[in-house]
C-alpha cells in the first residue's frame, strides 16, 4: 500500500487549525459541549504551554505559531514512519477516526471549504511534528511567530495509548 498524503495551506485562525472526523465528533459534541470542565477545543493549560495541540474525541486542534496562512502536510501510512529529525517539537496521540473521512477546518475555515482526507476507519496514532521551514508560497498578514510547516503523520493502531511528547521544543513557543 503507498502511503496516501495531502499538502494544503490554511488560515490558521486564532493560532490553530483542527484535524477531525466530522460526523462523530459533532454528535459527541451535541451530548458534550456544555459540560463545564470541557475546555474548548481540548486547549487545557498543559495543551497550550507544553503539548501544542487540543485533543478531544474525533478532533486534534493542532497549535501554531502564526495567526496566519500556514501549511499542513497530512500523510497515512500502513506502519509507524521514522520520526522528521528536523522537526523542533513532537508529540503523538490518538485519533479515533471511526468514518475514516478527516476534516481540516479552523476557527475562520468552515469543515465544508477546508481539504479533507480519507484513511483507515479505525483507531489511528497521530504524530504531529513542527518542522521549521520558509514562509509559505502565498502572501501573508506579515505578523509575528515562525513559519513551521505542520506534519502529522497517520498510522492504524490496535491500541489506545496516551498522549506523548517525543521532542519538546522551546517554550514560550509562539508569538
Amino acid at each position: 500500500m503507498a502511503d496516501a498524503s495531502l499538502k494544503f495551506l490554511i488560515d490558521a485562525d486564532h493560532g490553530q487549525f483542527y484535524v477531525q472526523d466530522l460526523e462523530p465528533y459533532d454528535a459527541w459534541m451535541t451530548d458534550h459541549a456544555m459540560d463545564p470542565g470541557r475546555p474548548p477545543a481540548g486547549w487545557t493549560d498543559d495543551a497550550v504551554n507544553i503539548h501544542r495541540i487540543g485533543v478531544e474525541p474525533h478532533s486534534i486542534s493542532v497549535g501554531t505559531t502564526r495567526d496566519d496562512m500556514v501549511e499542513a502536510l497530512i500523510t497515512v501510512h500502513a506502519f509507524e514512519p521514522v520520526t522528521e529529525p528536523t522537526a523542533e517539537h513532537i508529540v503523538e496521540t490518538d485519533l479515533d477516526a471511526p468514518t475514516g473521512l478527516l476534516s481540516i477546518s479552523s476557527p475562520g475555515v468552515d469543515p465544508d471549504d477546508g481539504p479533507s482526507l480519507t484513511v483507515p476507519a479505525k483507531l489511528l496514532r497521530a504524530r504531529v511534528s513542527y518542522i521549521p521551514t520558509q514562509p509559505p508560497p502565498v502572501e501573508t498578514n506579515g505578523g509575528p511567530g515562525d513559519h513551521f510547516l505542520y506534519q502529522i503523520d497517520l498510522w492504524p493502531t490496535e491500541q489506545a495509548r496516551d498522549l506523548a511528547i517525543l521532542k519538546q521544543g522551546p517554550n514560550p513557543w509562539a508569538g
